[in-house]
């Protein structure tokens, strides 16, 4: 499951906890009382990198509802600005060693340590050619744009300056477009190249966008949306219509085909055989930043793996006393097709899917209060992927709520193949994307007041999905999964975050091919055999993601042991969430110096 932390969509208190006080009233625990020359110097400098890196990136502000910039895509791939990207960030990594650390103290303590953590891991990863591989079928601006362009994401469609703003703008994605095309053929002489399993997978998304009628376009959207607009005049909007068909069929659309046809004609001939990160040029090196990335932790692909091995064999026998219970005759791996193939657990349609849910949200919302004493102001809605990324998308995945409450998260469910998604699963999915998992972190840490900006909307996979993946784990603790087959699906899930150690690792740093790792997932789970192959092009294309699950979940269920070892019966589980949640995301070892400080009183 993915997180669209640049994707943008607060309006209501979730149901079953409206008597709650809203994150805005609780202030971080943590004391703040610096030394004020260095934490003046501090708050200046984390703000002017905010500030500056928005400018530089257009449609990250407005994705966090800073709409200065909304005509402006980011700037084409080029020799000019990627020196510019690393002038940037060698320069805050300067700025951030001159403050004395040792004159700060609460919040700008922890803002200086994840500001020079997050400014080192950017400056180490310059070496790697990594724009030379723009995009691939999991993310990329081929797929992000047309969600801004819908007219139900960040990009605001009121007034007729909105609608001009998003005709630059496109101008700007057209000229990016090309850049990658660029990028893409140095890349094919550098041999830095998709595999070819992969760049399949992005043709389609691209043909998606090319159409011979204006209406039939993802893009035509926010025109629909111009019969209810009553700011703006007939004479308005039949002047916003037409420069809309022009900007989708001159602009748009010749984009798309430009790209398709460079990929299919070009890209996909040179794509490279081998899958794995270890592969290509300083790949292995390449791989290790990843695993650092992801995981903030100092861990090894070895040590990883065998993690990996044995979570999933822990995991196995978990599933066999499932079958057991169940009364079910046939071995583990019988169980495993009989889960695959009979009807009476999956769905007949995508309202189906929607509606369960939606209830089970209710049901979560109304129990969270036994564990958490701090809740998103936000509210969250399920909707179905849209069908034309569906094909290739994850299974689930959460879109952040407007900063400014305009909009309220997103659950999305990919409907677009109803076996993938079986009815045991709705618990353990709505726990993972939603409440408690990442509406309820992602959507507290925009909104805590004491926050800087840079903090507001700082990622890090390790934290984010290691939570989400926590979150699951105390399914039990709220009352659910009482049912036999939903606790099998909670199984399913982390099983699926066992094997990622080991694919991932094996794919990028043991050689192993496309298939072993298929055969892998498929000799234990139940899962389908399409879901399999995206999981494992999933990793292929996107090394070192997978790994954050296991990575943070662990790490956070370690620290929650160790505090409530040492603070026995005055430990609460209830102000541990708090404390994890309060301050927003950080790297693990930044956490827990935290989380430890808290527990002696400091």
């Amino acid at each position: 499951m993915r997180v669209h932390i640049l994707a943008a969509s607060l309006a209501l208190v979730l149901a079953g906890c409206q008597s709650n006080p809203p994150v805005t009233e609780i202030q971080s625990t943590v004391s703040s009382q610096p030394a004020e020359s260095e934490a003046a110097k501090l708050r200046e400098l984390v703000d002017n990198y905010f500030n500056e890196n928005l400018a530089m990136n257009p449609l990250s502000a407005t994705m966090v509802g800073v709409m200065d910039y909304n005509h402006l895509f980011s700037a084409p791939i080029s020799a000019e600005s990627l020196a510019k990207t690393a002038a940037f960030e060698r320069k805050y990594l300067a700025l951030a060693k001159q403050i004395d650390a040792s004159q700060l103290q609460g919040q700008d303590r922890l803002s200086h340590e994840i500001f020079l953590y997050a400014r080192q891991q950017a400056v180490d990863g310059l070496r790697f050619p990594s724009h030379l591989m723009p995009f691939n079928q999991m993310w990329g601006v081929q797929n992000f744009y047309p969600m801004l362009g819908s007219g139900s994401s960040a990009q605001p469609f009121n007034s007729e300056a909105d609608y001009n703003n998003f005709i630059q703008r496109s101008q700007g994605f057209a000229t990016y477009m090309d850049s990658a095309i660029a990028a893409m053929r140095e890349g094919i002489q550098r041999q830095v190249v998709l595999p070819k399993s992969l760049i399949v997978k992005v043709l389609p998304q691209l043909q998606a966008h090319i159409v011979s009628n204006p209406q039939d376009s993802v893009f035509y959207g926010p025109v629909k949306m111009l019969d209810s607009n009553a700011q703006l005049s007939p004479a308005q909007k039949a002047s916003i219509s037409e420069a809309y068909n022009k900007m989708i069929m001159q602009v748009i659309v010749p984009a798309y085909q430009r790209t398709y046809d460079f990929m299919l004609n070009e890209y996909l001939p040179a794509g490279r055989e081998s899958v794995g990160l270890s592969a290509l040029v300083d790949g292995k090196a390449w791989y290790e930043h990843m695993i650092a990335v992801n995981t903030t932790l100092p861990l090894s692909a070895d040590e990883i793996h065998q993690y990996g091995l044995n979570e999933v064999a822990r995991i196995r026998s978990e599933m066999n006393k499932v079958r057991q219970q169940v009364g079910f005759s046939g071995d583990l791996q019988a169980f495993f097709t009989h889960l695959k193939t009979d009807p009476q657990f999956f769905f007949s349609s995508e309202e189906q899917v929607i509606q369960a849910y939606e209830r089970v949200k209710a049901d979560i919302n109304s129990r969270l209060p036994a564990l958490f004493e701090v809740f998103p102001k936000a509210d969250y809605e399920v909707k179905a992927v849209e069908a034309y990324r569906a094909a290739s998308s994850a299974g689930a995945s959460y879109q952040q709520p407007a900063p400014d409450g305009s909009r309220p998260g997103i659950f999305y469910i990919n409907t677009h193949d109803l076996k993938s998604q079986p009815k045991y699963l709705v618990e353990t999915l709505s726990i993972h994307e939603a409440a408690p998992g990442h509406h309820f972190q992602i959507a507290i840490q925009q909104e805590v007041d004491a926050l800087p900006d840079f903090r507001k909307y700082e990622f890090y996979t390790v934290f984010a999905e290691g939570w989400a993946l926590y979150a699951e784990s105390l399914g039990k603790e709220l009352g659910l999964f009482t049912d036999p087959y939903m606790w099998y699906g909670r199984l399913s899930d982390e099983q699926l975050r066992a094997m990622r150690l080991v694919v991932d690792t094996g794919l990028h740093a043991k050689g192993w091919t496309r298939e072993q790792a298929i055969d892998f997932m498929r000799q234990n789970s139940s899962m389908g055999e399409a879901d399999i192959e995206a999981e494992v092009e999933r990793y292929i294309a996107i090394p070192g993601q997978a790994l954050s699950y296991k990575i943070g979940q662990r790490k956070i269920r370690e620290l929650r042991e160790q505090l409530a070892a040492q603070l026995g019966d005055t430990f609460a589980v209830r102000k541990f969430h708090t404390q994890v949640l309060i301050d927003g995301a950080m790297p693990m070892p930044v956490l827990e110096a935290k989380l430890k400080r808290w527990a002696a009183g400091l």
